[in-house]
């Protein structure tokens, strides 16, 4: 593989790869617009049902069909996934395993009384927030037979127009309520349907981008794509305080209609997207995949240049040789790897940070302009930090951004637990918020979806699906559970709010642990040269 791209068209390696960070910036922007939200949500959707009990009723046992559905499509793509991993026979016998400990775990789940206590409160605003991820999980997994069926341009249309449904349904979800449940649900679905668009584009995006740039700027040009994911959530932060700016950070009509208008905003990133779309082509691994050779040679002369076309094309045929190998076919350490460094990357707690942190800048004593406006700093953190990675990625390596940025992020949240604990959450508190968030945008940020995208071996570059996938159940994870504990009567009596933050520092410890023993260093390496070390350690 040639390493340079001096005989290539920087010009239109940008402009693609700027088109497939929109991807991003739609990931972003879709998953950080509910921050701004979450109060007026709880307010709108689950305080309010306190005065009708039932309806409230009737909200709860949808709520607990919903998820039982939302288990089941789920258990789905981990069978699907299984039996691709392990073959049909081994697969069904797992999948039957994992199917028989959900039911156990729904039907406790339904054993409840239709009332709306404290915990199930909490379990509906935890539902409601990360509602959107339910359909990450979906979209990630699968991401695979996406991008293989309709390619991967044409996967980020589908996630395009997934985004654009999801934005005007959740801003009117009584009005686009043609599934004929409670608004709250209606509500729900549509976060999911945008979830399968983010899944989609969270695995598309950075594939698009590595599999067209030269192996010397990929490492840059990936990074790009995770900017994109943190301005999208920087200009939302925005969005989302003008929103409640222009009305003075009037509660009660941030709760009735602001909150729609928030949710609303996403049609206009997401339309420009598709149409931009229409004027990039599709990556020269994808054309050799489908026996376009001719059409992916055209793609590499603005590459890498008409004289090292032939040659970069003659090597990509080569890995591809064997299309549909078995996923273990590299051995089962590359998957392993994958899927654990996207659970410790939402692990280490950063979307709690991002969904949550009004609320969490709320505990601290702000009222609600000043805790948008305290968002945005968070999100211009994350901007600038990010951009350092980006800088840095391809000259100190992935394995040091890493193992770095885990221990900062470790000793920024046992520092932030331990200011909710003893009740000092002042300048003291945002400071070790700003720097946790700092930490992670230099590295768990940007570079695990640099190494997501660079790890699996062409042939089975569909696995990344299950580290995507597995990511998003991460999320789905801490996402839910946080204003379960943090919202918990008896934690808060004893740890003040601490008790949380204590937990994702441990999983920072973990995972620098994690890098430094299992990760290998993928710096200035060839997506075939990579290739080669899964080989080696067969």
């Amino acid at each position: 593989m040639i390493h340079s791209q001096d005989q290539g068209n920087r010009a239109f390696i940008m402009s693609v790869t700027m088109v497939a960070t929109l991807g991003g910036l739609l990931f972003g922007y879709d998953t950080a617009v509910i921050s701004g939200a979450v109060k007026a949500l709880q307010g709108f959707f689950i305080d309010s049902l306190n005065d009708h009990v039932q309806v409230a009723a009737k909200v709860i046992l949808q709520y607990r069909i919903s998820v039982a559905v939302v288990v089941a499509i789920i258990m789905y793509a981990v069978g699907a996934i299984l039996v691709k991993l392990y073959g049909r026979k081994k697969g069904l016998l797992i999948t039957a395993l994992v199917v028989l400990l959900a039911i156990v775990g729904i039907v406790r789940f339904f054993d409840n009384p239709l009332t709306l206590t404290e915990k199930t409160a909490n379990s509906l605003k935890g539902f409601v927030v990360s509602s959107a991820l339910v359909g990450c999980i979906i979209g990630g997994s699968i991401g695979g037979f996406v991008s293989r069926k309709l390619g991967r341009k044409k996967g980020l249309m589908l996630a395009a127009l997934l985004f654009t449904l999801s934005a005007v349904g959740s801003a009117i979800p009584e009005k686009m309520n043609i599934f004929m449940v409670q608004p709250v649900v209606s509500f729900i679905i549509y976060r999911i349907i945008g979830g399968i668009g983010v899944g989609l584009a969270s695995m598309l995006s950075p594939m698009y981008i590595a599999e067209i740039a030269p192996a010397n700027m990929r490492g840059r040009l990936v990074s790009w794509n995770q900017f994109a994911i943190i301005f999208g959530m920087l200009v939302v932060y925005f969005v989302n305080y003008y929103i409640a700016y222009t009305h003075h950070g009037d509660d009660t009509w941030l709760k009735l209609t602001g909150w729609r208008w928030m949710f609303a905003s996403e049609t206009i990133p997401a339309t420009f997207f598709l149409v931009l779309l229409f004027f990039v082509p599709e990556t020269p691994r994808y054309l050799v995949l489908s026996g376009e050779e001719h059409k992916a040679e055209s793609v590499l002369k603005k590459v890498v240049g008409h004289v090292h076309a032939g040659m970069v094309l003659a090597e990509i045929r080569d890995t591809l040789k064997e299309k549909s190998v078995p996923w273990l076919s590299f051995g089962g350490m590359v998957i392993f790897i994958g899927i654990m460094l996207s659970v410790f990357q939402q692990f280490v707690g950063i979307n709690v940070v991002l969904y949550y942190a009004p609320e969490i800048f709320r505990n601290m004593g702000s009222g609600t302009d000043t805790a948008l406006l305290q968002t945005i700093i968070v999100g211009a953190i994350n901007l600038l930090f990010t951009v350092l990675a980006i800088l840095t990625v391809d000259r100190f390596g992935r394995k040091p951004l890493q193992i770095i940025g885990a221990l900062g992020m470790a000793v920024s949240m046992f520092a932030l637990g331990f200011t909710f604990y003893f009740q000092k959450m002042g300048l003291g508190a945002l400071v070790f918020m700003l720097s946790y968030v700092a930490f992670f945008a230099m590295s768990w940020g940007p570079v695990t979806w640099v190494l997501l995208s660079e790890i699996f071996p062409n042939s089975i570059r569909g696995a990344m699906s299950i580290a995507v996938a597995a990511q998003w159940v991460a999320n789905l994870i801490i996402s839910w559970t946080f204003p379960v504990m943090n919202d918990n009567s008896m934690l808060i009596r004893i740890f003040h709010h601490g008790f949380s933050y204590w937990i994702y520092g441990l999983m920072g410890v973990l995972a620098a642990w994690f890098v430094w023993k299992l990760v290998p260093e993928t710096k200035g390496k060839t997506l075939e040269e990579i290739q080669k070390i899964w080989k080696r350690r067969e």
